[in-house]
C-alpha cells in the first residue's frame, strides 16, 4: 500500500485510513493489530479487494489494483487471496466438503481438479473424517479448519485472517494457530488481523493501527 487513505463521506468526513503505508512481501507472517474502531476492517477490505482507497494505490504482486474494472479485481481476489473470518461463514446446510468445494467455483481451479483439491485441503487441516459432516454439529475449531481449507484449495498468494480466533476458545485458538505455522512453513504469506496479543505472538512481524495510522512494531 501506498498512501493509502480510505475516507467515508459524513459531516464532517471520516478518515478510517490515514496515508497508510505497508509493504508485505511473499513469505511473510505479519500480525495487525489494534482496538475496536481503528481502521483493521477497513484495512482488511482494502487488502482484499472489497473495496478501494479514496487516494493511493494498493499494488498486489506489482499489480496496481486500485482503478482496475471489477471484473478483474474479483478474478486477482478469487485466484491470489484466501480468507478467513471469525464467524467461519460456512454454509450450515451443506457438507463440510461441499462447503469447500464452492470455494473452487470463484478461484479458477479447473473441474477435474476441484473434487481432488479439496480433498487435500481438507486433509492438510485434518478434517479429511469429517467431510459428511454439516458445520452445526462441528465444534468451532473444526469449523475453523473447514474455513482454512476452503482459503486454501485455490493456492492463494496470500492468506488474510479476520480476527480467527475470535469465537474459540484458548485451547482451540492454539490449535488454529499451530495450522497458520504450518502453512507458513510451508511458504503461504499471511496477514492476520487481531486484537488479541496473543494471536499477533506468533506473527514474525507486528504492525498496530490506531485510529487509522500504521505504525511498525519494533
Amino acid at each position: 500500500m501506498r498512501g493509502v487513505t480510505r475516507a467515508f463521506a459524513g459531516d464532517p468526513p471520516v478518515e478510517a485510513l490515514r496515508r497508510a503505508d505497508l509493504v508485505v512481501h511473499p513469505g511473510e507472517y505479519v500480525s495487525i493489530v489494534g482496538p475496536s474502531g481503528s481502521g483493521k476492517s477497513t484495512l482488511l477490505h482494502i487488502l482484499g479487494l472489497l473495496d478501494r482507497p479514496t487516494t493511493g494505490d494498493y499494488l498486489l504482486d506489482g499489480l496496481a489494483t486500485r482503478d482496475l474494472a471489477e471484473q478483474d479485481r474479483s478474478a486477482l481476489r478469487g485466484g491470489r487471496i484466501g480468507f478467513v473470518f471469525q464467524s467461519f461463514h460456512l454454509l450450515p446446510h451443506r457438507s463440510v466438503l461441499d462447503n469447500v468445494l464452492l470455494a473452487t467455483l470463484y478461484s479458477g481451479v479447473p473441474r477435474a481438479e476441484r473434487r481432488e483439491r479439496a480433498l487435500a485441503a481438507l486433509e492438510r487441516v485434518g478434517m479429511s473424517h469429517r467431510l459428511d459432516f454439516l458445520p452445526p454439529v462441528l465444534s468451532g475449531g473444526e469449523r475453523q479448519r473447514v474455513a482454512v481449507a476452503r482459503a486454501v484449495i485455490a493456492s492463494p498468494h496470500v492468506l488474510l485472517a479476520d480476527e480467527p480466533t475470535g469465537n474459540l476458545d484458548s485451547v482451540t485458538s492454539g490449535g488454529v494457530l499451530d495450522l497458520f505455522d504450518e502453512l507458513h512453513a510451508e511458504g503461504l504469506t499471511l496477514v492476520v488481523i487481531t486484537h488479541d496479543p496473543t494471536v499477533s505472538a506468533r506473527a514474525h512481524r507486528c504492525v498496530r493501527i490506531t485510529d487509522g495510522v500504521l505504525h511498525e512494531v519494533a
